[in-house]
């Protein structure tokens, strides 16, 4: 089946579900019933949610599916259905569309945009489960005649429904702290290339065709909030950021009159998701079907076999045989759409060079590594080097440099007497982090004491990649303990004291990640990070504010923390950014007072004095969706204690 272009880009008979929902008069049982069926089949065939709300996606997809047997009984009810059973169906269709909505806002929203509003979007499903879970309490079900059976589905449902909306998930770390970082327009480092390609690689935005689509989604994101809002700005900064990595051309998004053809044909010609291939989203050549009944191209599901893979790549599950058979049917079909079309399929022998290139990059990468354990300096030192700029280079590069065993020689380096060879191991390992297995292998080879060890007594460019390499590497739970305990937050604090703007900023980074984990809160408090932090809200020319507030937020919810922040200076200081800082200082700063605040009145008085509320109101109407949430918290609690009228 082909799927409609309709669907992907949001044209085409996609608006009539946007208006599906709305009653436009009394609705028959029959036609309400239908109609809410209709809505959870069409969430059934979302292939897939952005990530910063994959997993809460699925929960409420799967729970809509839950109702499918309901409305089949309705189908079937013999007996004409009162007024009240049709206003009950009515509620909860509403209540179905709301959460349809939602869905579909998170299957083709813009990707960028929902990973920096993922507070609010989780406040939006929140209120999609109280929707939901108000209409099915109030269906009559003796009067509907409900089996017993779905009536237990449906109690389920609601004790899951009660469950998700006491649920606070953790956020992903490494994703915010990572927008904070790409997002900052201090940090000009080289380096920060590799950060942009883990966060683009984190919001699926990897490839062109996914740059193709995000671009329409900021577009008509900017067409719905205005082009000159600051988090539009943000998004685009983002978004072209993406781009240079893939060395696209960077163009004016916001700019209708920039590349209308190019859009005018990015939504006329979408090729059919099932002709994309699960792996690479291009376009398949040679597709085959696996195990699992999915089909993937031969060479690249070649591949995900030969790295020792043994499951489906789409769904998950383990394979009974690697055994793949030509799917000849889907080949067809997409050989007669590509000629229907004029579309032309990339060359076998640009695929061949490629591949060419791939192999000689190998065997260059597997001569640096032996020469990493030579007894020549000179020679060392060149291969170490070689070695750094290569893992710079792309996720593939990274995986076969640790693939030939460059790790473990690149953690005994770390020891090594010469400070340049010092420098280009610690840099290296902190390019091979980025990915997933190899942060594994580098904490396997016991390589964060000695990378703590270069922190203390090495370079200072050496110190900010030791310090960039311990945030990526406790990414890793564990590895937040074992810094810690390798006695690795000191060092931290000393570089966000006295290192330059980039080492204030390595360490700042890591230091947030360490702090996430309950008892390294003490031990940053106890190693001094609050006297360093307070000076980096002082220094606006360091461009760090938001980064400071972010760690005394999370020290704000221990007691030895508020004790050391909780100081009139400071509250002065928290009061004058909410009064002149960017939006985004704003929504810490009125973060951390509230946490502060929330566990002792005074504070609360302090700042009055130095005339915060007329700024809380200013924020609570016109500030960022957080920033108005955390002061609406304040007004309530300073008209609680009685502090304003």
């Amino acid at each position: 089946m082909v799927m409609d272009v309709g669907e992907r880009d949001g044209d085409g008979e996609d608006g009539g579900w946007e208006n599906m929902g709305e009653d436009n008069g009394t609705k028959s049982p029959t036609d309400l019933v239908d109609e809410t069926v209709s809505m959870i089949e069409y969430v059934a065939r979302f292939g897939d949610y952005r990530r910063a709300q994959r997993k809460e996606c699925y929960n409420l997809a799967r729970r809509m599916k839950i109702l499918l047997p309901f409305f089949d009984e309705i189908r079937h009810h013999g007996s004409p259905i009162s007024h009240n059973c049709v206003a009950s169906l009515s509620r909860l269709k509403k209540a179905i569309r709301l959460a349809m909505k939602l869905l579909k806002t998170c299957n083709e929203g813009s990707k960028i945009h929902l990973a920096l509003e993922s507070e609010a979007i989780m406040i939006k499903f929140h209120n999609a489960y109280v929707k939901l879970t108000q209409a099915l309490e109030e269906l009559p079900f003796d009067e509907l005649e409900v089996s017993d059976e779905v009536r237990e589905q449906i109690e389920l449902m609601l004790t899951q429904l009660t469950r998700a909306k006491k649920r606070t998930d953790t956020q992903d770390i490494e994703l915010a702290v990572d927008l904070m970082a790409v997002s900052s327009k201090t940090d000009e480092r080289n380096a920060d290339i590799a950060i942009v390609e883990r966060l683009a690689k984190k919001l699926d935005l990897h490839t062109v065709e996914d740059l193709k689509i995000e671009t329409i989604a900021v577009k008509k994101l900017s067409k719905e909030r205005g082009s000159t809002a600051e988090s539009i700005q943000q998004i685009v900064q983002l978004l072209n950021k993406f781009k240079q990595v893939l060395g696209m051309e960077i163009t004016n998004v916001l700019d209708d009159t920039d590349t209308p053809q190019k859009l005018s044909k990015c939504h006329s010609l979408v090729i059919p998701h099932e002709f994309l291939c699960p792996i690479t989203l291009e376009i398949m050549r040679d597709p085959v079907i696996v195990a699992s009944g999915q089909t993937f191209e031969r060479e690249s599901i070649q591949k995900w076999f030969d790295s020792n893979h043994r499951t489906c790549p789409k769904t998950r599950q383990t394979l009974a045989h690697l055994s793949v058979a030509p799917n000849y049917a889907l080949k067809n079909l997409i050989t007669q759409w590509c000629e229907k079309n004029n579309f032309h399929l990339p060359k076998k022998e640009d695929q061949a060079s490629s591949r060419k290139f791939f192999v000689d990059h190998e065997d260059e990468i597997s001569c640096l590594v032996e020469q990493l354990s030579s007894s020549q300096l000179e020679v060392q030192r060149k291969a170490v080097k070689n070695i750094r700029v290569l893992s710079k280079e792309n996720p593939e590069t990274r995986v076969l440099i640790a693939k030939h065993g460059a790790i473990p020689r690149l953690v005994k380096l770390l020891s090594y007497p010469d400070s340049k060879i010092q420098e280009h191991a610690v840099t290296a390992l902190l390019n091979l982090s980025i990915d997933e297995s190899n942060k594994r292998l580098i904490t396997d080879e016991h390589a964060i004491p000695a990378i703590i060890e270069v922190l203390q007594n090495g370079s200072m460019e050496s110190k900010e990649n030791s310090a960039a390499a311990l945030f990526s590497l406790s990414m890793l739970d564990e590895n937040k303990v074992t810094i810690a305990l390798e006695n690795g937050i000191p060092p931290l604090v000393d570089l966000l004291q006295d290192g330059t703007i980039r080492g204030k900023r390595d360490a700042v980074t890591a230091l947030f990640s360490l702090s996430l984990h309950q008892l390294n809160k003490v031990r940053a408090i106890e190693a001094g990070i609050v006297p360093p932090l307070m000076l980096l809200l002082e220094d606006k020319k360091l461009g760090m504010v938001d980064e400071a507030l972010s760690i005394l937020l999370l020290l704000a919810t221990h007691a030895e923390g508020r004790h050391e922040m909780g100081q009139l200076s400071f509250i002065q200081t928290l009061v004058d950014i909410i009064k002149d800082g960017t939006p985004k200082n704003k929504e810490c700063a009125t973060s951390v007072l509230l946490e502060l605040s929330s566990n002792n009145y005074s504070h609360i008085l302090a700042a009055l004095q130095f005339g915060v509320y007329e700024h809380l109101v200013e924020i609570a109407e016109s500030g960022t969706n957080r920033a108005q949430r955390k002061a609406n918290g304040l007004l309530q609690l300073m008209s609680k204690s009685e502090q304003i009228p």
